[in-house]
């Protein structure tokens, strides 16, 4: 029989056991039926007790227990020593005991009162109270948090129990084991120094003092260990610390250092100073992904402040407004030795979320090298040179190139100087060939492809060879971000090593510049010519005529709607298109009248800091201010301020500022800006918390998953989770495609052709050149075999093929029939003389050679092989962090949908949120519908009209009271044509029927009377005359809320109208918003 069931019992701790309720209840007899129901036992831990005592071990061994069950219940409360509950010394005498000591106590009091009123006391309930108080005091010291403890058993002041010093951000495993102080570390503000390597840091003497390492004497060091122990700890380079081979420890604060340094012995470690050259690790918090802590290496220097690189601003988001910044150094060879390999600056250049480059030049580097590779910056010889030794160490060689101009005097071109940068000397094995479209690059028309090179404003980016053919190089090609970049390109084809040492000649050269040649921004730079201000003006009174029409036409009530939106989104949709345009419109003319030299306009054009719409924001005018995603709402009744009118909807009195940040801004026009600013503060602080969280729990939960020697991810209970990485094994952080692809082939392509050059070999034609194509993919290293997937191997034969076809134009009629090479008999047939030159000219040019090729493809599968990821990468912690990091970026706000006024879509923090979290309900569903007929606007509507929720109100002409000495009723008249011109098919019949399924209306058929099509009355369901009245207006206030067309979920449906290329017509859609079953789809 079994032993029934068991649940929580009236009292705090106990538990009843409920004998009636087990299933073998019913082969009890008859007689002892009564009793047994009645027979509900309350469990107390005393019982409990006794029962677990007379199980047998046998009975143990069969529920596989390994101890005695009665061990499971407390009878004897361990006390901890003091060191963990150490009493506080307040002022005076008095001491301030912990929480546990105060537990104890009274646990100790509550006990001995159990005791005495067990001895003394006749009264079993107030024993029983007691034994009560005595249970929940030890159940409160290992959780105070323990839910049931009545309000008169709780103590004023909340005291800490075991779980509480173990659990939270403050408790000893995520505070004091996870986290914690620690030693040999050092924390100070940061500063820049160009002068730097990428992968060194800039101490101070004074930190470089503190901090030691324990460096083992050996037959190579032993005389600069001498010396340092020699210093002491107060001279540099010193040491404070000597440790003896039997263990024993010396400080090197007394006198006789010089003994001990002569004493000095093989095998004894000296804790000396930092030196340059040391390990350390660089961290910045927050850290909010890997490469938020790195390795760098020490460079000693003077002053106060940690220095380093520029170009390593982005991996840390530091800036140099006063941050500050942690180092660590690590005490053990093979702790420098991973510190080194696996957290090293060049060896984390890029990032493992995708794989861009994440170290790169920025702002001050980017502004010089855009200005020194502008057309028409010549330098002579002198310069030239000068600023050849800027960018090395003071002994590298370089091989000056040829002079652009020769007479009258020998000049270098600012291009030339860049590819001395990339390429110092003619020994250095770099060959760089990469295409960059900068931000000035101006984009050309579908039938102008072949001048795509061709760009005045010189956007256009060409290193052949690492020799800087063409384009003046900006963010795209320097910066962070760009997989096709000058340093993602160096670091792909030639190691890390050469990406970084081009970066520190890079960041030498351009910090050495820029303070000679000058570049700072003033007051002059943001003033506006006088015709900038006329258009200006004009611009604006224009704009305000617009508003003040469609202000006009709404109050009239001739303003035509947009698609789903009433007259007051419309009026606000058009309004802020209007005041958009204006903005728009005076950036463009601000953009037109700047000069080239302006600093913000530079900043702008490379990249480095701004964008146009700060310049034009400075010199021309803020533009519309947002609150919410709206023009400023009304703060006071039917107003944003008391300046201005009641339901005023002026450009000027909901937030739009004419003025610019050089003219000034007014009174009203500060107070609305000011609205704007404080929402981005808020925002930035809500985002910080919740990002926070979110990111949290997205590494507790992915933290485990690891890649295993099969490429499969596993959890740490060896679950598969996915049998094959990202379903091809490949490493993010060494993938070259823009769109996840392996490789770039095209610039691959273009590599292999310029550093194997022709030499007057055969060019292979279009057939020969697919036959060495197949014979190459055919061999093993491409098969799947070997790890090569079919997908990567189809993507190089779909570029190979693109090839091929425009080989094949390229080669012209003359050889469309026979692919052989020319006969020399053509050749001497004058009419096809020029066409022969021709084919040859572009065959030379565009043609590919068999060595060429072999090496395009052999490249190829080489580097396709060595982008496996390995085994062991904990791809779960950076899943998560490459999450969570860019969420730090996201905004909190709503924005419109695609351009339909009125009609938000969550995007964002909140949105993101919404999917980590599997929200049931999301805050807008917004569902695209494609129409089978997606090119008429009638049947678009039509389907719009039997999904859109139609309410009774929409297409009611009027819903009255009309009361006679006979009947008292609601008439209610139907606006056909409204129903017309919104394709619904509904009369009085469709509203009737509507009515009567309407559950809190509660009427019947002899309720509701169609007069006609348009026309139909409603009774009252009482008729009781004392509740006539109540009962009229309670219908008309909810008949036009029935909903008599479309899905109940369905807020609105909006026609959304684009323009399909291929047909060259329109197409139509439909946006829907709101909850959509597919159910509810089926029936329309």
């Amino acid at each position: 029989m079994s032993a029934g069931s068991v649940k929580k019992a009236v009292s705090m701790l106990g538990i009843l056991h409920y004998r009636a309720r087990s299933k073998d209840a019913g082969v009890v007899s008859e007689d002892l039926r009564a009793p047994y129901n009645v027979s509900n036992d309350i469990l107390n831990p005393f019982r409990v007790l006794c029962l677990f005592q007379r199980m047998s071990d046998e009975d143990c061994e069969l529920l596989f227990l390994s101890n005695r069950p009665e061990k499971l219940i407390i009878t004897n409360v361990l006390v901890p020593p003091i060191a963990i509950r150490p009493s506080v010394i307040m002022d005076g005498s008095q001491s301030n005991e912990n929480d546990i000591t105060e537990r104890l106590k009274r646990i100790i009091q509550q006990n001995a009162s159990v005791s005495q009123e067990l001895s003394t006391s006749n009264s079993q309930a107030k024993c029983l109270e007691s034994w009560d108080m005595l249970q929940s005091e030890v159940a409160q010291l290992i959780n105070s948090d323990v839910r049931g403890i009545p309000f008169s058993m709780q103590v004023s002041k909340p005291l800490a129990g075991f779980v509480q010093r173990l659990k939270g951000k403050q408790g000893r495993f995520r505070g004091n084991l996870c986290g914690k102080r620690v030693e040999f570390t050092g924390r100070t503000v940061i500063s820049p120094d160009p002068n730097l390597k990428i992968t060194e840091v800039a101490v101070p003497i004074h930190m470089a003092r503190i901090l030691t390492y324990p460096e083992r004497v050996t037959r190579h060091n032993i005389e600069k260990l001498r010396q340092c122990v020699s210093n002491g700890p107060d001279k540099y380079p010193g040491a404070r610390m000597l440790r003896h081979l039997d263990g024993s420890m010396r400080s090197l604060m007394i006198s006789g250092r010089k003994r001990l340094a002569d004493e000095l012995k093989y095998g004894e470690i000296v804790e000396r100073h930092l030196e340059d050259g040391d390990v350390v690790l660089f961290n910045r918090q927050p850290s909010l992904h890997r490469m938020s802590i790195m390795c760098h290496r020490v460079r000693v220097m003077p002053w106060r402040t940690l220095r380093f690189n520029e170009s390593v601003c982005n991996p840390y988001n530091a800036d140099f407004d006063g941050d500050e910044m942690n180092m660590h150094v690590p005490q053990t060879e093979e702790a420098r030795t991973e510190a080194i390999l696996l957290m090293g600056v060049q060896n984390n250049l890029c990032t493992p979320k995708n794989g861009e480059i994440l170290v790169a030049s920025t702002q001050d580097f980017l502004t010089s090298s855009f200005l020194i590779t502008r057309k028409d910056t010549f330098y002579d010889r002198a310069a030239f040179s000068l600023m050849c030794s800027y960018m090395g160490d003071g002994m590298d060689l370089v091989d000056l190139p040829t002079p652009a101009l020769v007479k009258p005097i020998e000049l270098w071109t600012g291009k030339q100087l860049f590819s001395v940068l990339v390429r110092p000397h003619a020994s250095m094995k770099v060959y760089l060939n990469l295409t960059v479209k900068e931000k000035s690059y101006s984009k050309v028309k579908g039938n102008e492809k072949e001048r795509e090179t061709m760009c005045p404003n010189d956007g256009f980016v060409y290193f052949r060879n690492s020799e800087l053919i063409s384009g003046q190089v900006g963010k795209a090609t320097l910066g962070n971000g760009n997989k096709d970049g000058l340093y993602s390109v160096l670091l792909r084809d030639y190691k890390a090593h050469a990406a970084a040492v081009c970066m520190n000649r890079l960041a030498k050269l351009s910090a050495r510049w820029i303070g000679n040649h000058g570049f700072s921004i003033g007051i002059d730079d943001v003033q506006p010519g006088d015709q900038l201000v006329k258009k200006k003006q004009t611009t604006i009174l224009e704009g305000y005529r617009d508003c003040d029409k469609q202000i006009n036409l709404f109050n009239t009530g001739n303003l035509p709607p947009e698609a789903g939106c009433d007259a007051a989104q419309s009026l606000e949709s058009k309004i802020t298109q209007i005041l958009n345009g204006i903005r728009e419109a005076t950036a463009n003319v601000c953009m037109q009248n700047l000069h080239w030299r302006n600093s913000p306009l530079i900043m702008s054009q490379c990249g480095s800091k701004g964008s146009p719409i700060n310049i034009s924001q400075m010199v021309a005018c803020v533009g519309q201010q947002s609150v919410g995603g709206r023009r400023a709402p009304d703060g006071f009744i039917d107003r944003s301020l008391p300046h201005f009118r009641r339901k005023a909807k002026t450009p000027a009195a909901k937030g739009f500022v004419a003025n610019s940040f050089y003219s000034g801004l007014t009174a009203t026009e500060f107070f609305f800006h000011t609205m704007g600013g404080r929402e981005g503060l808020v925002d930035t602080a809500v985002k910080t918390a919740d990002t926070g969280y979110m990111s949290r729990r997205l590494i507790k939960a992915l933290e485990d998953l690891s890649i295993h020697y099969d490429s499969s991810v596993r959890n740490a209970g060896g679950c598969i989770v996915q049998f094959c990485y990202g379903d091809d094994g490949m490493d993010p952080a060494q993938m070259e495609g823009k769109s996840g692809a392996p490789l770039n082939f095209e610039r691959l392509f273009l590599k292999a052709k310029a550093t194997c050059p022709s030499d007057g070999n055969k060019i292979l034609s279009p057939s020969e050149f697919s036959e060495t194509v197949e014979d190459r993919l055919s061999k093993d290293d491409a098969s799947p075999e070997c790890g090569c997937s079919p997908a990567f191997v189809g993507s190089l034969k779909i570029f190979l093929n693109k090839y091929v076809e425009a080989q094949k134009k390229s080669w012209g009629t003359l050889l469309a029939d026979n692919e052989s090479a020319v006969d020399k008999s053509i050749i001497s047939s004058s009419d096809n003389d020029n066409i022969v030159i021709r084919n040859k000219v572009v065959q030379n040019i565009a043609g590919v050679t068999h060595r060429q090729l072999q090496v395009f493809l052999d490249t190829c599968l080489s580097r396709y092989h060595t982008k496996k990821i390995e085994a062991g990468t904990a791809i779960g912690a950076i899943g998560a962090q490459s999450i969570g990091e860019p969420g730090t970026q996201m905004t909190l706000k709503t924005f419109h949908f695609a351009g339909v006024a009125s009609m938000n879509v969550t995007l964002g923090v909140p949105r993101i949120k919404e999917i980590i979290n599997g929200a049931k309900r999301i805050s807008t569903p917004i569902v695209t519908a494609a129409l089978t007929h997606d090119d008429n606007v009638n049947i678009a509507r039509m389907v719009k009209a039997r999904i859109e929720k139609t309410n009774l109100g929409q297409i009611a002409k009027c819903i009255q009271i009309v009361m006679s000495s006979r009947s008292a009723l609601i008439e209610i008249k139907l606006d056909m044509e409204k129903i017309r011109d919104a394709e619904l098919y509904v009369d009085a019949n469709v509203v009737k029927q509507a009515i009567l399924v309407t559950p809190k209306l509660k009427l019947k058929h002899e309720h509701i009377n169609v007069l006609d099509d348009r026309k139909l009355r409603v009774l009252p369901q009482d008729a009781d005359r004392n509740k006539l009245h109540f009962n009229l207006h309670f219908l008309k206030n909810m008949l036009p809320g029935v909903v008599v067309k479309g899905i109940k979920t369905v807020g609105r449906a909006v026609i959304k109208e684009e323009k399909d290329k291929a047909r060259n017509a329109k197409k139509f859609s439909l946006l829907v918003e709101g909850l959509v079953y597919f159910f509810f789809l089926l029936q329309i």
